[in-house]
């Protein structure tokens, strides 16, 4: 077993693993620790009462967080003519079509965190679906990644949007802003992302459905949140 840091060792010495926290108190925990030589990430799992085999128990979607992520987004755009420009000038990363098409599919080229699609390139971007699929990168009309308005999905991906998707054991795990953020702001983060869950609940499910939630930064150890608190506050 890996032997932690004197500073994790610190961060966890603080924090009651006993204890269910409220969500401010358990971001307060976190942010009251040493910390790390860089601007670490605030981390969210949420243990959902869903089996993820079934496809009408899959939980996933997108939101902009209200304070962002604290990071810069790498976007792709598959997009020509008119539409190629709007993704520029909304500050895309990438644009193009078959010629980047060809890059990833020959060269192996990933240097890109999202990618956002016109519904015409379709064609081209589903002959990358191998490539794409498995780093959960393909373009998709409910996360709002394959639209017509190329220049509005850039702009809410740089601001801040995030995807979230329960995986085989039923646990959503994304980002929530940075450490050094504002408490506030990142209590707000936190509290949109659920409430999103939390509205996505599938029909099917049955019993409790938000049944664990914690957070954690990049280096440090994971604070146990009170479901019950947190749907309240959703």
């Amino acid at each position: 077993m890996p032997k932690h840091s004197k500073r994790y060792e610190t961060c966890a010495g603080s924090i009651d693993r006993d204890k269910l926290y409220g969500l401010q108190e358990a971001i307060e925990a976190l942010q009251g620790g040493p910390a790390a030589k860089f601007d670490e990430s605030v981390d969210i799992a949420m243990n959902l009462g869903v089996d993820p085999k079934h496809a009408d128990q899959m939980v996933r979607g997108a939101i902009v967080l209200p304070h962002g992520t604290g990071r810069s987004m790498r976007i792709l755009v598959f997009a020509k003519g008119e539409k190629e420009k709007e993704a520029q000038e909304a500050g895309a990363d990438y644009v193009g079509a078959e010629d980047l098409a060809k890059k990833i599919s020959e060269e192996g080229w990933l240097e890109f965190e999202r990618v956002i699609a016109t519904p015409d390139m379709m064609g081209v971007v589903g002959r990358l679906g191998k490539v794409l699929g498995p780093r959960g990168l393909m373009p998709n009309p409910k996360l709002g990644t394959v639209t017509q308005d190329v220049g509005q999905a850039v702009a809410e991906n740089k601001a801040g949007k995030v995807e979230y998707r329960v995986d085989k054991n039923g646990i959503i795990h994304t980002s929530i802003g940075k450490r050094s953020f504002d408490t506030a702001h990142l209590v707000a983060n936190a509290t949109a992302l659920i409430d999103a869950v939390m509205r996505a609940k599938p029909a099917v499910s049955k019993g409790t459905y938000l049944k664990k939630v914690s957070l954690s930064t990049t280096m440090g150890p994971g604070v146990r949140v009170d479901p019950a608190a947190v749907e309240k506050a959703a």
